[in-house]
């Protein structure tokens, strides 16, 4: 029998979409590799070596003429790599709606990425600004391409199935993180049984994760298939899906104010989550640069963090089935503010207890996120599900360039990481007295959603 899709069509018999299903899953196994083994493992204390390198002998580059701390580049360009997503994601998304054919964008997006992260490998010497554009490329490539990515769900999933084969992804993204991981710890630890020096060692590992970035995307741009409907209309000129993009975005934020409590929750969110952002892109510099841990520990903490961010998810998901999801999730803004906290006075060149800091973080790391979008799907009006979950995926890239500014101001006028990895706790805190001034039954009932017993 025909399976019905989220938009009412049969035409896609139940085998054809388990196929596509799991098709798409591969996307997630794909990239997830870049964001485990460049962005939050290798990348961050590479560049900042290569940026040391070419500093003067007060520490400072001189990008475009302008006095920037070697430490500071890498946040500079996870942020400004963030600036350049937010503007290009309206363009593409509105000519993906417009055409219906997200695969071609897809593929190019996903491509550009993979090609910018292979040539990571060719990051040696003083080539910081190279290393600087390189990763803003990979970096805003990913965020379009996961727009893309996440747009297929409502089209390959009944509402029924979606929790389920989201998940399923999610769990293949975390699962070839740790795979790549494993290898990478492999050749870094024994670079030298491989004929490679520890700097090759580190920008074999880069490339490698453009390489099977590249070579997995093949499986779900294989398997997945666009789809037009009526209403689809002509392609559009560039200049007018740029236009369309941005209008749809405020046409959804406007008919937000009808929804001030979402709207709030939604802004406790995108702060608090920034800050879990910055300490995962971030933390391995802390760890090598201020901390003097060597690769190898980064390597097995980031390691230690896939595997028990799957049990931390699992774990707040039972505590918020007890204690309700806004409590559970206020519980993880203390661990988190906490964890900072223990991070500031962590003592040098001490791996035990960065580990032990490195499981709190993955015991509520995969939980916060998942905890926070099923609290905010109780709080999006019925039958504007979509809308207003694209606005979440826009407004959150829209922020997440703050924390990694922050990071690199602190760290550009104290010179110290350790003031850097503090001044994240007001994002925590923020985050924190917003979302307790939420009244989530009440946003639910405003929303027209029935209240669930305990939320």
């Amino acid at each position: 029998m025909a399976a019905g899709t989220a938009d009412g069509t049969t035409g896609t018999d139940d085998a054809a979409r388990r196929r596509e299903q799991r098709g798409w899953y591969f996307y997630d196994f794909a990239c997830s590799v870049y964001s485990t083994s460049v962005l939050t493992v290798f990348l961050g204390p590479y560049l900042t070596a290569v940026a040391k390198a070419a500093a003067d002998s007060a520490g400072f580059v001189h990008p475009l003429g302008i006095p920037v701390r070697a430490g500071s580049v890498f946040p500079y360009a996870v942020s400004v790599s963030v600036v350049v997503a937010v503007l290009a994601m309206p363009m593409v998304g509105a000519i993906a709606d417009r055409t219906g054919r997200k695969k071609p964008l897809l593929a190019a997006a996903a491509y550009l990425g993979a090609t910018a992260t292979a040539g990571m490998f060719f990051l040696d010497g003083e080539r910081y600004l190279l290393g600087a554009f390189l990763l803003i490329v990979a970096n805003a490539s990913l965020s379009v391409s996961m727009v893309l990515y996440n747009a297929y769900l409502p089209q390959i999933a009944g509402p029924e199935e979606r929790d389920t084969v989201s998940s399923r992804g999610w769990a293949f993204g975390y699962t070839s993180g740790a795979l790549v991981l494993v290898l990478n710890l492999v050749l870094y630890t024994g670079h030298g049984s491989f004929g490679l020096s520890e700097s090759e060692a580190v920008r074999v590992c880069l490339a490698s994760a453009g390489v099977w970035w590249g070579a997995f995307a093949l499986v779900p741009l294989r398997r997945l298939r666009d789809r037009r409907t009526a209403g689809d209309a002509p392609p559009a000129p560039g200049a007018g899906a740029v236009g369309a993009g941005w209008r749809q975005l405020r046409a959804t934020l406007k008919d937000m104010r009808r929804h001030p409590l979402t709207l709030s929750f939604l802004l406790a969110y995108l702060v608090y989550n920034d800050g879990v952002q910055t300490v995962i892109s971030q933390a391995s510099v802390y760890g090598s640069e201020e901390l003097g841990l060597d690769q190898t520990t980064l390597i097995t903490a980031v390691l230690l963090v896939q595997v028990l961010a799957v049990a931390g998810a699992l774990g707040m998901g039972r505590l918020a089935r007890s204690h309700g999801a806004k409590r559970t999730i206020l519980g993880s803004l203390a661990v988190w503010t906490l964890i900072l906290a223990a991070g500031y006075l962590l003592p040098p060149r001490t791996p035990l207890w960065f580990y032990a800091l490195a499981a709190a973080i993955g015991l509520v790391l995969g939980g916060s996120q998942a905890l926070s979008r099923s609290l905010y799907s109780h709080l999006v009006p019925r039958g504007k599900e979509a809308e207003y979950f694209s606005a979440y995926e826009m407004s959150d890239r829209g922020l997440s360039w703050l924390g990694p500014l922050v990071f690199g101001l602190a760290f550009q006028l104290t010179g110290s990481y350790r003031a850097a990895i503090i001044s994240l706790v007001i994002f925590f805190a923020l985050g924190f007295v917003l979302l307790a001034r939420v009244p989530v039954r009440r946003a639910i009932a405003e929303a027209g959603n029935p209240v669930p017993e305990r939320i």
